[in-house]
């Protein structure tokens, strides 16, 4: 009997236990690495480099695997076949542990934490890293509709609760910038361009507030449907009274998503909604006072803001993460991102050479891959610096270069 119920203990813990232990399981594992690779002409810095990828791509595999075949049949033969090898897996505090060298052959195992990767991403590396957003102000397109309620303040309040849904995603910066506007031209924004092809000064503000990206937008209709209905005669406060008044509010804001680098728009979209504006007189003295919170408007408008917040949350996801070089001196390359942004020491970023020429010197700078990787040494809250494999000024790097996480 009693070794009955000490059987009949042990099977309730391992019940109780294993939950917990598949909860630990979708967590980060430490696993090892192994990569190897050929040194061509003595340039040990680029079989590093090589073996270390390896060794990646072996602590993702290791981790999580998916397998796809593809067959293609002709009369019923088999004339191709191929297989194709994924991971989703995500790996941080990856650190070198040993290298070895044979002759002309590297060893490198490296050690890391890894996780379930993005599946929309297809586990990239970049997404997990925080990039920096700076969300400006919506300027309204018709001013006379924000009579009604008294929400003229809408161009500033929307953008502020757009920045606190980015916020509580967890994984952008946001900054503000909810009193500067981009389009002078309102009805055509943002598809009107300047004089040297920019469609705004986008880039001064995102190098001005050292973001990557620029998230801005146009509040375009926030009229009544019936501007009659709101008349302040006995007819009118009776119709309104019975519900005989239509007293729809529309709701329709175009988002756009601008690159810093470039000045380019990387995602647009129209979100709309109508409700009742319902709110009693007096009641309402702002786009966010919570009188205009309470209206079936204003609980209508709160979701659509939600959404907003989640498909600019999405459309940065897949995004690469990129950094601004600030200084280079000899092999030593510092960035404007750091630990504030998700970097840590042994991330390599890849350097992009960013060219203007004298023809457009106002235009969209040109990137081009220097095909030379910096790993990072030393990371400050605000700023990083790591050293690359030749010097500076050997293979052209420089202030305003971009270094790039896939």
């Amino acid at each position: 009997m009693r070794w009955f119920i000490t059987q009949f203990v042990r099977l309730l813990f391992l019940c109780a236990l294993a939950p917990l232990m598949m909860a630990a399981s979708a967590q980060a594992v430490v696993l090892e690495g192994v990569g190897h690779a050929s040194i061509h002409n003595d340039d040990l810095a680029s079989a590093r480099a090589e073996a270390r990828n390896a060794a990646m791509r072996d602590l993702a595999l290791q981790y999580e695997a998916q397998v796809s075949t593809s067959d293609t049949m002709e009369n019923g033969v088999l004339t191709e076949s191929s297989m194709r090898l994924a991971s989703s897996a995500r790996a941080r505090n990856v650190k070198v542990i040993d290298e070895h060298r044979s002759g002309n052959l590297l060893r490198v195992t490296v050690r890391g934490d890894i996780s379930a990767g993005s599946a929309s991403c297809g586990g990239a590396e970049s997404g997990r890293l925080k990039k920096r957003v700076a969300v400006t102000g919506f300027p309204i397109l018709y001013p006379d509709q924000a009579r009604v309620g008294r929400i003229d303040d809408a161009g500033e309040i929307l953008p502020q609760h757009l920045q606190q849904g980015l916020r509580e995603s967890g994984n952008l910066q946001v900054f503000s910038a909810t009193t500067s506007r981009l389009f002078p031209d309102l009805l055509n924004a943002p598809t009107i361009q300047k004089n040297d092809n920019r469609l705004t000064n986008v880039i001064q503000l995102a190098r001005e507030m050292g973001v990557q990206f620029v998230v801005t937008g146009v509040i375009r209709d926030i009229g009544v449907a019936d501007p009659a209905a709101w008349g302040s005669s006995v007819l009118d406060r009776m119709q309104r009274s019975i519900g005989a008044a239509d007293m729809r509010r529309r709701f329709a804001v175009d988002v756009v998503v601008l690159d810093g680098f470039s000045g380019s728009p990387i995602y647009q979209q129209r979100f709309e909604t109508a409700a009742d504006w319902n709110a009693g007189p007096g009641s309402s003295s702002g786009f966010g006072s919570e009188g205009f919170r309470k209206t079936q408007y204003g609980e209508a408008v709160a979701g659509v803001v939600g959404d907003m917040a989640q498909v600019v949350t999405d459309a940065l996801a897949c995004q690469p993460f990129m950094a601004r070089v600030t200084r280079v001196d000899g092999q030593l390359v510092t960035l404007d991102s750091g630990a504030t942004a998700g970097l840590r020491p042994g991330d390599e970023l890849h350097l992009y050479r960013s060219a203007r020429y004298f023809d457009s010197l106002g235009g969209t700078p040109e990137l081009s891959d220097s095909q030379i990787n910096v790993t990072l040494n030393n990371v400050h809250p605000d700023f990083s610096n790591g050293r690359m494999p030749q010097v500076g000024g050997q293979v052209n790097i420089q202030r305003d270069d971009i270094a790039i996480i896939w």
